[in-house]
């Protein structure tokens, strides 16, 4: 029983796609859990809790630990160690192991491309937080206790991944005719993965004994565009002008005054402000996974909308 914690997001729901295509059962669990198709049992558990995390776990062969917290400071601290020690100790007392998925928030700002060797070295809280969980694992990992591994991916955009940024800002507003907005910088190339690469990329890693034990980035297109171009080409899939602006600190920082969410995200407008590139290529050497290009994966997005416009 292919078990995926945190179920409900954008990359649980493609996960689950992928599993069942494989001929997996899937049990999804989360505090108030629907099923989608392709799932096989689904369970209300909050993982929080050491006594809930042991029963979401049993009878599992495999874990995914795809929890998406509510992007508030206080709401990681507490929960996020929380979480990550009792998927570890579930799994552990099961004997069943573990894929976390992760993000690049431990890496902090970096000089040239990401790859599963950049040193952690975190420039925000939310970074540090991500550090320290995924160190707790990776630990856990070195000391034999566990088998598991992390599955690490950029900022997404997709077909359903109707909460990211790209999607949010860009997508949305242009599939309506409005005016698309880039955070910080639109001159600097800005990796994106695909989010059914993301899916793909983790049950290919999940299915493979040689993975386990390993950081493995996700399949990401390499030659990122650069906000500006991003915007063009989604704008031309929907045939309307590229209209932009981009959003400055200043602008961001007072919109934070009235927006919770916008306010959480200003520490992290770093990696907006420069290069951010990911790196996939140990995972296309490994596996000959090949991701999806900018230009097939911004005109899927974009025919996704034209089927199922946004309000």
């Amino acid at each position: 029983m292919h078990t995926i914690l945190g179920a409900g997001g954008t990359i649980g729901t493609q996960l689950v796609k992928e599993l069942a295509r494989a001929g997996r059962p899937v049990r999804l669990v989360a505090r108030n859990p629907r099923s989608v198709p392709g799932a096989t049992e689904v369970v209300p558990a909050d993982i929080s809790i050491p006594e809930q995390a042991m029963r979401a776990v049993s009878g599992a062969t495999v874990v995914y630990l795809l929890v998406g917290l509510k992007y508030d400071l206080g709401t990681w601290r507490e929960l996020w160690p929380r979480i990550m020690g009792n998927a570890i100790e579930a799994c552990k007392r099961a004997n069943v192991p573990l894929v976390f998925f992760d993000n690049v928030y431990m890496y902090g700002k970096v000089r040239g491309a990401m790859t599963e060797e950049t040193p952690f070295n975190p420039c925000s809280r939310k970074g540090e937080i991500r550090a320290r969980i995924a160190t707790t694992l990776l630990d856990e990992m070195k000391a034999g206790n566990l088998r598991a591994m992390i599955a690490r991916s950029a900022d997404f955009y997709g077909p359903d991944a109707r909460t990211s940024v790209a999607n949010m800002l860009v997508f949305d507003k242009l599939a309506k005719g409005q005016t698309a907005s880039w955070l910080v910088n639109d001159s600097v190339a800005h990796s994106f993965t695909y989010t059914p690469d993301a899916a793909r990329s983790v049950a290919l890693l999940a299915a493979d004994e040689s993975a386990w034990g390993q950081t493995w980035h996700v399949a990401t297109a390499s030659s990122p565009p650069t906000g500006k171009e991003f915007i063009e080409r989604v704008a031309r899939e929907f045939g309307v002008a590229p209209k932009s602006r981009v959003l400055g600190r200043p602008l961001i920082r007072i919109a934070g005054w009235f927006n919770s969410d916008i306010r959480e995200s200003y520490e992290m407008l770093y990696q907006s402000d420069s290069e951010y590139l990911f790196d996939s290529t140990k995972l296309s050497k490994a596996f000959g996974i090949e991701p999806t290009s900018y230009t097939e994966g911004i005109g899927h997005t974009a025919a996704a909308y034209k089927s199922s416009p946004v309000e």
